[in-house]
């Protein structure tokens, strides 16, 4: 698939806050409702720099995989809150760059809407691709929100200046809930129908599961 180099890979703290900048114009919060083809993307790092970028397609139905692929490289930026995103973007693009088939959904392990600056990798890719995404966090990043009730399917809004940017959504009963949050042309009650759909028996997606463990045993 191809990906859509919208920018130069930043080298500093004020390149990376002006494309997010930039970009954040252009993510769209409403879209499809239904996919057929979901891609899980993730990233495992080896020490502090070099890392495996993952990308693995599920039939959206049954779950079943369809193509896989990885691209190894190292950090492409420093560790910068709000700004982690450019480490991982260049492999994750390389991998994606390099499916045969187009996802209708990419399911990333980060956030959204649910970051400092209203653009995180979700958004990040989104834009790039021009696909529907959403992010999956496993720690809250921004904002504030009630515990969700105990059962699967339990929510409350994420709340950051005055704005709902996400949710956190009890995935399985009487576990931690995930956090969740808009990356592009997708609503947020689509996200949810989306992430509670993707699981139907851990914490996390399935995309996001498949993605984590080739990302740590890609051969």
């Amino acid at each position: 698939m191809q990906v859509q180099r919208l920018h130069p890979w930043p080298s500093s703290v004020a390149e990376a806050e002006a494309v997010q900048d930039g970009l954040r114009g252009r993510v769209e919060l409403t879209g499809p409702a239904t996919f057929t083809l979901v891609a899980g993307l993730d990233v495992h790092y080896h020490g502090d720099e070099a890392l495996t970028a993952a990308v693995v397609v599920l039939d959206a139905a049954t779950l079943a995989p369809v193509e896989q692929v990885v691209a190894h490289g190292r950090a492409a930026f420093p560790y910068v809150p709000g700004l982690f995103a450019f480490r991982e973007l260049p492999s994750l693009v390389e991998a994606l760059e390099r499916l045969t088939v187009t996802p209708d959904l990419l399911v990333c392990d980060g956030y959204g809407l649910a970051h400092p600056r209203g653009f995180g990798l979700a958004c990040h890719l989104g834009v790039l691709t021009g696909l529907p995404s959403l992010g999956v966090g496993k720690t809250p990043f921004v904002g504030v929100h009630e515990t969700p009730g105990p059962e699967r399917g339990a929510w409350t809004p994420i709340v950051h200046e005055g704005a709902t940017v996400g949710r956190a959504l009890r995935t399985r009963p009487g576990v931690k809930p995930v956090y969740v949050s808009q990356g592009h042309r997708i609503s947020l009650e689509t996200v949810t129908e989306q992430v509670l759909r993707l699981t139907p028996r851990y914490r996390l997606p399935e995309p996001i599961r498949h993605a984590d463990h080739l990302a740590r045993h890609p051969s």
